[in-house]
């Protein structure tokens, strides 16, 4: 079940923290900026259990590769906003565990996609 796989824990912790870092955000980046990253960090987690819950190897590889996109696109908009000076740090030590175990779960999955075809 995909609440035990430990990327989506990771994730899910993620997501809490994206959501708590943009409530100082500046009100008029509520409907921009905030809203974005809020959809990318949910996008990651969501893709992950979808994929996971789906019948074969290569769908589930599709929707981690969607999960790792989305987890790219949340990178880029916690350097904005640590740019613009809305946070303090990146989060980097977070979004780095998710890609590790995320690859981690691509690559798992991959192999047993060959196993099974095989």
């Amino acid at each position: 079940m995909f609440k035990d796989l430990k990327v989506y824990n990771s994730a899910m912790d993620l997501c809490v923290s994206v959501y708590k870092i943009t409530d100082s955000f500046p009100g008029h980046e509520l409907f921009g900026l905030v809203s974005q990253m809020r959809r990318a960090v949910v996008s990651v987690s969501s893709n992950i259990a979808e994929g996971a819950g789906r019948g074969s190897y290569r769908e589930q590889i599709r929707f981690y590769y969607i999960a790792r996109g989305s987890l790219a696109e949340l990178e880029t908009q916690l350097e904005i906003s640590f740019r613009l000076g809305y946070v303090e740090y990146r989060l980097h030590t977070e979004t780095r565990l998710v890609y590790r175990l995320l690859n981690g779960l691509i690559n798992s999955t991959k192999k047993m996609m060959l196993v099974d075809s095989a």
